[in-house]
């Protein structure tokens, strides 16, 4: 199931940050590794790893590689949500019920 994989990769905190810290901007892994507290390597595969699940893009210029958020990535998690999404308004409204009936 491809959304679980994706679930997995992003239930690293770690690996969930270069993510976000690669939305909306391309860096390399130098670029990255200044901003977390781990090794180049790890970093390396953290990425190989987003890469992998298709949530991050690589291009290379000659020796290096940067590094951009691929948001298309998420698209199994969206469509994950938006399969349970017609049950949350019934969910909300015994919550609110709940929550009347407690305040009495």
């Amino acid at each position: 199931m491809i959304e679980a994989e994706v679930f997995r990769i992003l239930s690293d905190p770690t690996r969930r940050a270069v993510f976000e810290r690669l939305v909306g901007q391309e860096l390399s892994v130098s670029e990255l590794k200044d901003s977390f507290a781990v090794s180049q390597p790890a970093i390396s595969q953290h990425l190989a790893a987003l890469r992998n699940a298709g949530l991050v893009e690589e291009r290379r210029e000659g020796r290096f590689a940067y590094y951009k958020a691929n948001p298309n990535g998420l698209a199994p998690l969206v469509n994950w949500v938006d399969r349970y999404r017609s049950f949350w308004p019934e969910k909300v409204e015994k919550l609110k019920d709940v929550l009347k009936r407690m305040d009495r």
